[in-house]
């Protein structure tokens, strides 16, 4: 990438068996979620051409294992520090040594590089869950998965982004005709649980800004959802905005981003 203006992003693991996505210029990248083994995220690296050494910081948005699992192998490959809030370290199933951890606090911007990594609290059920905006020469790229339900801070955030990872979880009739327990249902279907893919249109029909290009839908349910069904609840927004998948046993394609696209809100 020889642009520094542009900004290249790539969900190199995203579902419920782990998630991992990488925001990064010419220079800087950081990494949201560490959710698979380092063996396993540097084959993804390979294979979508992306370097690994331009990563300065590993975020971790909240302790549940497909979220945080390869932290510290990674840390150390790498050479980085892991930023979470204390809640979330201390929730941690293993609470692991706090040399290489640091601490921010929700509503925090962290300046790594270039790069300017927003945090904000969400909905779920986890103990201090955070989701980010990453910014960089105008651009924001908005990491926004395992929310129940939009809050003020979410809306906020989606409308100033330029491209989004949006978590587009369970298709709701497949949900609750499945085989998932009720307990396990009414979690997912929850404020606190998941956002279905109605719910995932209609946060960008009713909260995207003029500068949204592109929607990578995030953290599909291999059991409650189908990448059909996903993408064919957001054909009414397939002509204002790229929407893409993204894949949980392969990474998607890597996305850059160039200079913004005018386009008209909805009506």
């Amino acid at each position: 990438m020889h642009d520094s203006s542009t900004i290249e992003i790539c969900a190199l693991a995203s579902g419920s068996n782990g998630n991992c996505y990488y925001i990064g210029n010419h220079n800087d990248a950081v990494l949201i979620d560490a959710g698979i083994s380092t063996r396993q995220l540097m084959l993804r690296f390979r294979q979508v051409g992306l370097d690994p050494s331009k990563v300065k910081a590993l975020f971790i948005s909240h302790e549940h294992s497909d979220h945080a699992r390869g932290m510290q192998v990674l840390s150390k490959k790498l050479g980085i520090s892991v930023y979470m809030t204390s809640s979330t370290y201390y929730a941690l199933p293993r609470p692991f040594r706090p040399d290489y951890i640091k601490f921010f606090q929700p509503g925090e911007t962290i300046n790594i590089g270039s790069l300017a990594v927003h945090s904000f609290l969400k909905n779920h059920d986890a103990a201090e869950p955070c989701s980010f905006r990453i910014e960089h020469n105008g651009k924001s790229i908005g990491v926004l998965t395992d929310i129940g339900e939009p809050c003020a801070n979410v809306t906020r955030h989606v409308s100033q982004c330029n491209a989004l990872f949006l978590e587009s979880n369970y298709d709701e009739k497949m949900l609750m005709d499945g085989n998932y327990p009720w307990y396990l249902k009414t979690r997912v279907a929850s404020a606190k649980g998941h956002l279905s893919n109605l719910q995932a249109l209609q946060l960008v029909q009713e909260h995207a800004g003029l500068s949204l290009e592109c929607i990578f839908l995030s953290h599909l349910s291999q059991e409650n959802n189908t990448p059909e069904i996903a993408m064919a609840t957001f054909e009414p927004v397939k002509d204002k905005f790229r929407i893409k998948l993204t894949h949980r046993h392969q990474p998607a394609e890597v996305y850059t981003l160039g200079p913004p696209i005018q386009k008209t809100l909805f009506s």
